[in-house]
């Protein structure tokens, strides 16, 4: 697979844009790996023709993980509700015309999405949707990158990623110890089945 700087994937992707006509990148990568930071630089360097629809939007609400015993897993495959992320994908495609899609947003500082939270107009030229699974090929998740145009995977060093991770969890509230377990028995595992769909991506950006 080619590898690129983010320098040079942004030149590719800026040569992939046409005018009136809307383009889908997907970022793929492994906890941690900066994906939300890529995605905002990304947006920002297209102003007002780009909006960033993160996959996190559609974690399972907290009591409906707590109703089907999995909490303590939350971020694995099956904590989201990945038919409803693959139908929203569809419609971004779709572009209905004159029609604003609106898409949820995961606020960390509650650990819960939020309804309707991300505007996205007709005249947007650039969706970016980023997450863990992008790549995946099982149930509802093999029905992602059909709708995108082009999947990049963020590549970075595994113990600067878990550094993020545990300091992330801490920020939010877990102890020093906490966050080190919670990196190593429920993000780690996420990150091997990720870094296991990397072959699928169309470049890694690193």
């Amino acid at each position: 697979m080619e590898s690129l700087s983010i320098q040079e994937a942004l030149a590719r992707l800026t040569s992939s844009l046409q005018p009136g006509q809307r383009y889908l990148l997907g970022l793929a990568g492994a906890p941690g790996a900066g994906k939300s930071t890529v995605a905002q630089q990304l947006m920002a360097a297209f102003p007002g023709r780009a909006v960033v629809v993160p996959m996190d939007g559609y974690h399972l609400a907290n009591t409906e993980l707590a109703r089907l015993g999995i909490a303590g897993r939350k971020g694995a495959p099956d904590t989201f509700d990945s038919a409803g992320y693959v139908v929203m994908l569809a419609r971004l495609r779709q572009r209905p015309d004159g029609v604003v899609v609106y898409a949820p947003e995961f606020r960390r500082e509650i650990e819960e999405g939020v309804a309707g939270a991300i505007a996205v107009p007709p005249e947007i030229e650039l969706v970016i949707t980023e997450g863990n699974y992008l790549l995946l090929d099982q149930g509802h998740w093999a029905g992602v990158q059909e709708h995108l145009d082009a999947v990049w995977f963020i590549d970075i060093d595994d113990n600067l990623r878990r550094e993020r991770l545990v300091a992330r969890h801490m920020h939010y509230g877990r102890t020093a110890g906490e966050a080190a377990a919670w990196v190593a028995h429920t993000d780690e595992p996420n990150a091997v089945l990720v870094q296991a769909s990397r072959v699928r991506a169309d470049i890694a950006v690193g």
